[in-house]
């Protein structure tokens, strides 16, 4: 997450600023070594240079890699401003990938639950926003989209359940989810007092506050199905801890000084200014 958040526009990590904000996360030299050393060795960067002078360079595949959670980030945006209400459908996949396929029959239904979906029986798998793209490219990749059949339906029964918010309750670990945005919100403010406050920052004190909250947000959005609103508790403490990491990000934009930012720096602050903008027109 350290060296990924560090990626600037040109696909280049700086050494000096990866220890330095790596060894004020409490991280010694000898994990970031470690963890450059296998990012090398799996083909997702390539190294110039030798230690603090050194530069990463991101592959194309990871650079593409990075990219569909800034879909997800802007959609969660969306639905927190009204601008997504939900359609009443809900989206469902099914695959039946022989045993003799057996990885790629796991990594589907992996991908199946990271992009929101809840397994309704063996096989067969719903979600409440439309994911049929994302989950045909990954069928496609991983060679079983002659096994997937996709379908949408508005009239979803689960035993006796029908109603959609308590079907909601029924497939997803709604409790969980919310503690996790509770500790974002916790974290969010108290980094956002620190960057309205009258201190001077360095900019390795913005860039660490900046990865802190990506990290926690990731934390707590890769288990969020991003139902849409009318499916969840009110009031809802994603919307919340959302509402305050955007603050964080207008403050750190206001901070910057127009030095060279991380890929990061500006994902996040155009998409949270995008959502606002379009709210209030």
């Amino acid at each position: 997450m350290l060296v990924h958040a560090l990626v600037r526009e040109d696909g280049t990590v700086d050494a000096d600023e990866l220890y330095t904000v790596a060894n004020t996360l409490g991280m010694s030299d000898q994990q970031v070594r470690l963890c450059v050393k296998r990012l090398v060795s799996e083909g997702r960067f390539t190294h110039e240079g030798r230690g603090r002078k050194a530069k990463l360079h991101a592959t194309m595949d990871t650079r593409r890699a990075l990219a569909p959670n800034a879909d997800f980030l802007r959609h969660a945006f969306r639905q927190d401003a009204g601008l997504a209400p939900w359609d009443g459908v809900w989206h469902l996949a099914a695959f039946a990938v022989p045993e003799s396929a057996r990885t790629a029959r796991d990594a589907l239904r992996e991908t199946l639950v990271h992009l929101g979906g809840a397994p309704l029986q063996g096989g067969l798998y719903v979600c409440a926003n439309t994911w049929e793209p994302y989950v045909e490219e990954a069928a496609h990749r991983l060679g079983a989209h002659d096994a997937l059949t996709l379908l949408t339906t508005t009239d979803l029964r689960r035993g006796e359940t029908q109603e959609p918010a308590e079907l909601a309750r029924s497939l997803w670990p709604l409790q969980e989810i919310a503690d996790r945005y509770h500790r974002l919100g916790r974290i969010a403010r108290s980094r956002l007092d620190r960057l309205t406050g009258p201190a001077e920052l360095s900019s390795s004190a913005l860039l660490t506050i900046a990865i802190e909250l990506a990290a926690e947000l990731t934390r707590a959005m890769e288990p969020d199905p991003l139902l849409p609103p009318q499916l969840l508790p009110r009031p809802w403490p994603g919307a919340r801890a959302r509402e305050v990491v955007a603050r964080c990000w207008a403050a750190l934009r206001e901070r910057d000084r127009d030095e060279a930012r991380p890929t990061l720096f500006r994902l996040h602050a155009d998409i949270t200014r995008e959502t606002t903008d379009r709210a209030t027109r």
